[in-house]
């Protein structure tokens, strides 16, 4: 029988892990060393997976191009009820979650890596807003760990003592971080090679130039007495590509002109020439 000081063994890229429980290997999901890890710390870890265990999310997690691992943080708790949070300092509504808890939970989750590598995010309405640049930059480290704040917040200096990264959605206010984590993993897991299967379409898509998306068309070609874009039908690559490029300009200068006026910085162009077809 293997002891649980037993190394891990290796057979190709999966890594074989010694249990002294039987498992059923056609259910479990792989472990392919050096995959993408998100380790998150929850008051409700069965609210993971979730949605990201189904589509290519869910089919990537199985083949274990990436690692999920949901970290409860009620057990970090103090006392006959695990407390983990305490009344505001100050006074006010609410309860905050305890430095020391939450630090202990940090420390469980610790990867060993330097930030750039394996990046602590508290997901904040006060953080940093989220977009396509920091999901690339997600997706280069080799992991990440999620905090997933309850009640009013988690106390200040556990956030500073361990260098936690405050990353935003929008704004607005959840009840807690597991929404939001759930959607940053997703957005970030997609970009990881192999999981989407065609690189190429997550190239074409809204933010990834600094620009929103060109529209979408398909079967039938005449819907409703909407047709297809002639252009679109041409079979001229060429001319769809502009024709494209031309659309995606003229949205992001009326949906968003922050975005088309950063755009048009970077690209030494004027904000507001002339977008129409």
């Amino acid at each position: 029988m293997a002891s649980s000081d037993t190394p891990s063994r290796s057979h190709g890229r999966l890594t074989v892990r010694p249990s002294l429980q039987p498992r059923d290997l056609m259910e479990e999901p792989r472990q392919v060393q050096g995959a993408w890890v998100a380790r998150v710390i929850t008051l409700f870890p069965d609210a993971f997976p979730g949605i990201l265990g189904l589509s290519l999310t869910g089919k990537a997690l199985d083949t274990g191009l990436w690692r999920l691992e949901a970290i409860d943080l009620r057990p970090f708790g103090i006392g006959r009820h695990r407390t983990v949070d305490d009344t505001p300092a100050g006074g006010g509504a609410g309860m905050v979650l305890r430095p020391d808890i939450v630090d202990a939970a940090l420390k469980a989750a610790d990867s060993g890596l330097p930030r750039d590598r394996w990046p602590v995010i508290y997901l904040s309405p006060r953080g940093r807003p989220f977009d396509q640049a920091t999901a690339r930059r997600l997706a280069a480290a080799d992991g990440l760990t999620l905090l997933c704040g309850r009640f009013e917040g988690v106390d200040q200096r556990v956030l500073d003592a361990q260098q936690v990264e405050e990353i935003s959605l929008g704004d607005f206010v959840l009840t807690g971080g597991e929404i939001a984590a759930t959607a940053l993993i997703d957005a970030t897991v997609r970009l990881i090679p192999r999981v989407l299967g065609n690189h190429a379409s997550t190239e074409e898509e809204s933010f990834s130039e600094g620009l929103l998306e060109f529209p979408h068309y398909t079967r039938p070609t005449d819907w409703q007495g909407r047709a297809i874009p002639e252009m679109l039908q041409s079979g001229h690559h060429a001319n769809i590509a502009t024709w494209r490029k031309a659309m995606a300009e003229r949205l992001t200068k009326e949906r968003r002109p922050d975005l088309w006026r950063a755009y048009c910085a970077v690209h030494g162009r004027d904000p507001d020439e002339d977008t129409e077809l």
